[in-house]
């Protein structure tokens, strides 16, 4: 049985530990708002390319881009985000779990094809390096911290192997952030570049009447496609982060009201077994009183 010592130093271990995932708590919270602040300075400049897309395909333009161009798929590419940080739950488990349905999707769909895995974040990289059958490249600069200048650069010479055929067709692999409780295992595919994917375009079309194209459509959407990637990559890498981040904030909270849990635990049997003591020693008083 544990003596009132032990029990102090006990209590005194797991309220530090209550301090700690606190903290870790808070700083994680403020990340969170500092990624949804981001979302949204992104989302003006999304839009309005969203607006140019949808006006320019609403034309009856016949477009050709070769980020678009959709063929037979022998080689494919998975980059998969993750977290370069732990003590974010069961984050990056399931997104590993979300990364073997789509390996197991290409496959099915595409029978010797050969796949290559991006990992975007070191817990996710080693999770990635004990699979079968799959070449894994961890491209430098490249984790979930990387600033907009590295996520461009990254998506350029991704756009440049499936231009150039290295590559047939590119997926990502993230968790979309919805909330600070509500974080969504997606798949997108971000080439070849669908028209479902340009949200809007149905919306917008028919008030392509007041537009004058110059100097045709066709231009302008391969002007304004590579930018559309560029800024759905962008939102992808926010979007993860935001979510490692509320994932964390989940997992400090759990982590902090269990250790409030034990803290109280261990302060009722430390008042009991100090009640215990003073029981003893008022019953040895009178036990001597009454001897004499």
């Amino acid at each position: 049985m544990a003596t009132l010592r032990e029990l102090k130093t006990r209590i005194g271990s797991v309220a530090s530990t209550e301090k700690i995932t606190g903290a870790m708590k808070m700083i994680s919270s403020a990340k969170v708002h500092q990624n949804e602040q981001q979302l949204r300075q992104l989302q003006p400049f999304r839009a309005k390319l969203t607006e140019i897309m949808g006006h320019i395909l609403g034309t009856e333009e016949d477009f050709r881009s070769p980020l678009i161009e959709t063929r037979e798929v022998h080689t494919a590419a998975v980059v998969v985000y993750g977290s370069d940080d732990g003590l974010c739950g069961a984050y990056n488990i399931n997104i590993f779990k979300g990364l073997l349905l789509k390996l197991d999707e290409i496959r099915r769909e595409n029978p010797g094809v050969k796949v290559t895995v991006y990992p975007v974040g070191e817990k996710i990289a080693k999770a990635v390096r004990n699979l079968d059958d799959v070449e894994v490249i961890v491209e430098d600069g490249v984790d979930s911290k990387m600033s907009g200048e590295a996520v461009n650069r990254f998506t350029h010479r991704l756009r440049d192997k499936f231009i150039s055929g290295e590559l047939d067709m590119v997926d990502v692999v993230y968790m979309n952030y919805k909330s600070m409780s509500r974080q969504v295992l997606t798949m997108d595919r971000l080439f070849p570049v669908s028209q479902d994917a340009i949200t809007g375009a149905d919306r917008i079309a028919d008030e392509n009447q007041l537009y004058i194209f110059e100097p045709d459509p066709n231009s302008i959407f391969n002007e304004v496609l590579p930018m559309f990637v560029l800024s759905t990559m962008q939102e992808i890498t926010i979007e993860n982060r935001a979510s490692e981040q509320a994932a964390r904030v989940i997992a400090m909270q759990t982590a902090n009201d269990n250790a409030q849990k034990l803290r109280d635990e261990l302060q009722l049997e430390y008042n009991k077994l100090r009640q215990q003591n003073i029981t003893s020693e008022l019953l040895d008083l009178l036990g001597g009183q009454v001897e004499r």
